[in-house]
């Protein structure tokens, strides 16, 4: 990628918190156009979009090209993502867990696992189905030998979309694509990815109509929401200093901890899974050793016990709003990672992406109605696994900020079980390419 117009970090920053600004400017309007606007694209959409606007015209960018006085091409890239991710959703899912009620939580019921697993499925039969189909009319896309193969590499694709970044990884390690073409699988995995939380964005804005299409019961999301919601209105107060800092340090006190615990459990366990002497038993555990999955683990753990104690009593004044500021802050960061334009860039790859995650969608779509799950369980359950713990909370807040919780649980119950179910897939994969 060319190198964008503002690179400097605080820069970017700043116009992405414009951005954000705007969108809850124009949302707060109520009268003439903008109602009639956010009544169709919700406004999570528009922090996801417009960012993407700002990469597509090239005013900034993820990560860049540039050249050194040696005349030697380097690359370089802005760290707010990093910084969203490992530092404000954290705090987020800590203070939306605050208030949170476990055993309501719990009587959501089977669908949500249902509907995950539903989600994994459509991903493990969706990669072989996507080659046959694109086969008949391109088979050179789907083509090649060797660590050349082209399924190796949508391997990759699978271990990201059930488990996550070490999941794929994983998958890149069992299969010896060659690495020089791994980018491609890489793009191809953002671009679709990220197309696919668009879809799932716009969709909760119309979530009662779809559940109403679905005859979905839903009684037991409400029955959480109005318990955490009515909690909430019983400890109401007007925040003071010492509650805005008391609920920072709450915030970032157990983020720090979540990053210690992380940076000791992580060397541990690549030590333990590494001596592991069977090559897929050790790529199956390989989750063990990211940072990134103990750090989510440890901050969700500790803030469901927080909701046990009296901190949960900051929920009024405030705490899940806060949290709230810090996941759209995180989704801004996220859509900043999309060039729009790109998308055109490797079509064939790309078909077979998309035809893959419809395949995702419908098979969701149908067991939803079988079931009569509500879209709430659908859309989580898709994140769960396509988007992992980054994304599926941000999903699952956006119905109730209570309800992140949901989302993390089952993103780490899929990289639990990414790299199994990735291999499976690839299984599957690897025949229909050679058939």
């Amino acid at each position: 990628m060319q190198e964008p117009l503002f690179t400097n970090d605080t820069i970017v920053f700043g116009l992405l918190m414009l951005t954000l600004g705007f969108i809850f400017y124009t949302e707060s309007i109520k009268t003439g156009f903008w109602p009639k606007f956010y009544k169709i694209v919700p406004g999570l959409f528009m922090a996801y979009m417009l960012p993407a606007v700002l990469t597509t015209t090239g005013l900034i960018a993820p990560e860049w090209e540039t050249i050194n006085e040696a005349g030697e091409i380097t690359k370089e890239s802005t760290s707010l993502y990093y910084m969203a991710s490992r530092y404000l959703l954290p705090a987020a899912l800590v203070l939306m867990t605050l208030s949170i009620d476990l055993k309501a939580v719990f009587n959501l019921g089977w669908k949500a696992l249902v509907m995950f697993l539903t989600g994994t499925l459509g991903i493990v039969i969706g990669g072989p189905i996507a080659i046959l189909l694109i086969s008949l009319v391109s088979p050179e896309t789907v083509g090649g030998a060797g660590p050349d193969a082209v399924w190796r590499g949508l391997s990759t694709l699978a271990g990201s979309w059930i488990g996550g970044g070490a999941n794929q990884t994983a998958m890149l390690e069992i299969y010896q694509y060659n690495q020089s073409e791994y980018g491609k699988m890489v793009f191809v995995d953002i671009v679709v990815a990220n197309i696919w939380m668009a879809v799932i964005l716009i969709g909760i804005g119309r979530s009662k109509a779809i559940d109403r299409w679905l005859r979905a019961d839903n009684s037991a999301i409400e029955a959480l929401k109005d318990k955490v919601t009515s909690f909430s209105k019983s400890v109401t107060r007007n925040p003071t200093l010492t509650d805005i800092m008391i609920i920072v340090a709450i915030a970032f006190g157990t983020v720090s901890i979540a990053h210690i615990g992380a940076n000791f459990l992580a060397p541990f366990f690549t030590d333990v899974v590494g001596g592991i002497e069977s090559k897929t038993l050790r790529n199956t555990f390989t989750f063990l050793d990211s940072q990134f999955f103990w750090m989510i683990s440890i901050a969700t753990l500790i803030a469901i016990l927080l909701s046990f104690t009296k901190a949960k009593n900051y929920e009024g004044a405030g705490a899940s709003k806060y949290g709230s500021v810090f996941i759209y802050i995180l989704v801004a960061s996220i859509g900043m990672k999309i060039d729009l334009a790109s998308i055109f860039d490797n079509p064939g790859l790309i078909a077979v992406g998309l035809i893959w995650m419809s395949i995702h969608a419908v098979l969701l779509i149908i067991v939803a109605k079988i079931i009569r799950a509500p879209y709430f369980f659908l859309a989580v359950g898709s994140q769960a696994n396509v988007g992992g713990a980054a994304s599926a909370p941000i999903v699952a807040s956006a119905f109730h900020p209570s309800l992140a919780t949901v989302g993390v649980l089952l993103a780490v119950f899929g990289y639990a079980i990414g790299t199994i179910a990735a291999i499976g897939c690839t299984i599957l994969m690897r025949l229909a390419a050679v058939g």
